[in-house]
């Protein structure tokens, strides 16, 4: 893999650690510790799941869990500014949801990177990822690996621009919408 994507992804991690520092600062400015309210182990799970196939943690963990984050970002920063947290808002609105969609981006490149690579049009270690194009092959291997990786359809709704400004088209994330019907064979 070249250099950039080594890069890419210590960034996010370094952004995710920051994240976490930030948001259990603020719990425990507000009373609370991280782990003292529920919460769903659905990265978890997908983490596991991917353990061994990058190109599968690259769309569930960065397109599918963090898109879904951003998603529900404005929401959750609406509903904090209605409650009159404007701290909490502000941290989500001007650190953490912009590095969401920076996320997002690095696996959508890295994905359609993993994929041009495994074709004939392999890009070089050297090419510039940016310049790799929405392959339809591409999209057809995302949607194949979280079909096989993730639980369920997507939900909708989707923050169309949020996740088109890390370049996460909805041709890639919509026909995931949908859950497809078992067809029984008739009897």
């Amino acid at each position: 893999m070249p250099r950039e994507f080594f890069t890419d992804f210590v960034r996010v991690a370094q952004d995710e650690g920051r994240h976490f520092i930030f948001l259990a600062t603020r719990l425990e400015e507000l009373g609370s510790c991280y782990g003292a309210l529920p919460a769903h182990d659905g990265l978890w799970d997908s983490a596991i799941a991917t353990s061994d196939d990058l190109l599968a943690r690259l769309a569930i963990e960065h397109c599918v869990h963090e898109a879904r984050g951003l998603d529900v970002i404005p929401t959750t920063i609406a509903r904090f500014r209605n409650g009159g947290d404007h701290k909490t808002a502000d941290l989500l609105e001007t650190v953490i949801y912009p590095e969401e969609i920076t996320h997002c981006a690095a696996g959508v490149r890295w994905f359609k990177y993993l994929c041009l690579r495994s074709t004939n049009v392999a890009p070089k270690e050297e090419c510039v990822v940016e310049e790799v194009a929405d392959d339809d092959a591409a999209i057809q291997k995302f949607h194949t690996t979280v079909r096989t990786f993730f639980r369920g359809p997507l939900k909708p709704p989707f923050n169309v621009e949020a996740r088109r400004a890390a370049g996460f088209l909805p041709e890639w994330y919509e026909p995931l919408a949908v859950k497809e019907l078992e067809v029984f064979p008739a009897s």
